[in-house]
């Protein structure tokens, strides 16, 4: 086989399990970045993998960097691929952030943050 032949066939071969290795954020409710006229009761944030609740964290604070008051992460039973944060309090008007940092089901971990915002 030649050298060429060899690369391509590795390339392939490893190809695949690397790209889909690890959750990325798709999108997410409230939509990151947006300004939303009233209090969300929940965080939804899709990701591109299935995730393992149990070794995963989404986080709300506000500007502050002080903590809100949220439930505990759990799965969409129809996406595993779907996290769902209830928020029980009502937030007052202010910028949020969201950190995530989850585990997908084949052990990768990923993080990232995003902000939304309740308008007056």
């Amino acid at each position: 086989m030649t050298r060429a032949a060899l690369l391509l066939v590795t390339a392939l071969a490893l190809g695949p399990t690397q790209a889909g290795a690890h959750a990325r954020l798709l999108h997410a409710l409230p939509k990151v970045g947006a300004t939303v006229s009233r209090a969300p009761a929940e965080l939804r944030l899709w990701f591109s993998e299935a995730i393992e609740p149990a070794f995963s964290t989404i986080t709300l604070s506000g500007a502050d960097g002080r903590p809100a008051t949220t439930g505990r992460l759990s799965l969409d039973p129809q996406d595993r691929r779907v996290a769902i944060v209830p928020i029980p309090v009502a937030l007052p008007p202010a910028a949020y952030r969201v950190r995530w940092r989850v585990t997908s089901t084949d052990s990768h971990r990923t993080e990232g943050d995003f902000t939304f915002t309740i308008k007056p």
